[in-house]
């Protein structure tokens, strides 16, 4: 009785390996079984104990695929009824904002998602270094380190019929930070990163390495930097926001003060992204929302921006000064509604919600156009630009929220 099931179980690795090897991926969503749940034999399914419901609940769809980027293109309505669906990749990256079909409409549209392992090439014999990005705890069980790419759909009335995935040739947009870039897990919070996606077009990746807590001196040390350096190559963009971290003088083994050690590892980061033929882009960090009594916003990072503005004039490279826009953004909405663009309801003056998040990803947007990035190219056809001066209404403000939430602090809070 046992060789049969020794033969399934053979046959069942052969095909996982030979669907590991596949370049094209093409699921009829509206016809799958919903048995279909994932597996790791399998290769593709139903992910995260979700499946498309009657009462429009939101779902999960994952395919095992290599690390890389794909090119995803999805139909998206329904023959018998209306569709209003939002679309986000791995851990929460907004795709696709708000696709409204009328019944018998049928839309096309294709976006790139980057999917990553921690795995890296093995150093040479006595060099430093490891095989595998160090992870911390709250990062055990992401999407966004995992071999899958997974979809998620959400919305009113998510309505999905053909899925595509095939392997894209594409720059690279590498995101290193911290908690106010990573790709937050679950709602309600959200940082820029995650939402810059929305405002790229097709022809584009992003790759967002940031995670709570991290700093210059972390990241590195982490392997997290040697991660991104292995798969960097010419024509790539690595967007480097840190400060919010490196400015804690009781974190000692990673404080970084201003003007001298902060400023020399923003210089090897440099050195190292230029090596390989990539774009470097300074972004300096948002700041807090720390307001005096006159309605304006207190500098929260003392001398750390100023330094990352006079690096980037010193060494000709891109800057996206988000410590300036936030600051205009915050006092545009004010003390009484600023806190609407924050986690915890308010409470938390650092981190942001789905709106904060989204404002602060068109400011990101608007200042790569600024400075004049080839990368503005890539921009989304419906960004027309954007002044925080000028924010969108809070009170009326909609993103179809994700099914996970998550009340864990944040690491560095």
């Amino acid at each position: 009785m046992r060789l049969p099931s020794l033969l399934l179980a053979a046959l069942l690795a052969v095909a996982a390996r030979a669907d590991l090897e596949r370049t094209h991926w093409r699921f009829d969503l509206g016809t799958l079984p919903l048995s279909e749940v994932y597996t790791p034999a399998r290769g593709y399914g139903f992910d995260l104990g979700t499946q498309p419901t009657p009462d429009n609940q939101p779902f999960y769809f994952s395919v095992n695929v290599p690390e890389g980027n794909y090119r995803v293109t999805l139909t998206l309505g329904d023959p018998r009824t209306a569709g209003d669906t939002t679309v986000k990749a791995e851990s929460r990256r907004l795709m696709l904002e708000a696709i409204v079909t009328q019944p018998g409409e049928l839309v096309t549209r294709t976006f790139v998602v980057n999917v990553r392992t921690t795995a890296l090439p093995p150093p040479p014999l006595n060099a430093p270094g490891g095989s595998s990005v160090i992870l911390d705890d709250r990062e055990e069980g992401s999407l966004t380190w995992d071999r899958k790419l997974t979809l998620e759909f959400d919305g009113p009335m998510p309505r999905v019929g053909l899925v595509e995935i095939v392997p894209a040739d594409v720059p690279t947009v590498f995101l290193l930070g911290d908690s106010t870039v990573t790709d937050q897990r679950g709602e309600p919070g959200a940082s820029w990163g995650q939402m810059l996606t929305r405002f790229l077009d097709p022809t584009v990746a992003v790759a967002n390495h940031a995670e709570s807590g991290e700093t210059l001196k972390s990241f590195l040390t982490g392997l997290r930097l040697a991660k991104v350096l292995s798969q960097l190559k010419a024509g790539d963009y690595v967007f480097i926001q840190f400060g919010h971290n490196d400015e804690k003088q009781q974190w000692p083994q990673t404080y970084a003060e201003a003007h001298t050690t902060y400023l020399a590892y923003l210089q090897a980061y440099l050195a190292e992204v230029r090596l390989r033929g990539a774009i470097p882009v300074l972004v300096t960090s948002v700041q807090r929302r720390t307001f005096d009594g006159a309605g304006r916003i207190r500098n929260s990072h003392g001398d750390y921006p100023q330094v990352v503005r006079e690096l980037a004039a010193a060494e000709h490279v891109a800057l996206i000064d988000l410590d300036r826009q936030s600051t205009v953004l915050y006092e545009a909405l004010g003390p009484a509604k600023a806190p609407l663009a924050f986690g915890n309801d308010g409470k938390d003056p650092t981190h942001h919600n789905n709106y904060g998040a989204y404002e602060l990803a068109k400011c990101v947007a608007q200042g790569i156009r600024a400075a004049h990035l080839p990368l503005a190219a890539h921009l989304a056809p419906d960004f027309k630009g954007f002044d925080p001066a000028h924010p969108d209404a809070p009170e009326t403000f909609r993103l179809a929220a994700s099914p996970v939430r998550s009340s864990a602090p944040l690491r560095g809070n």
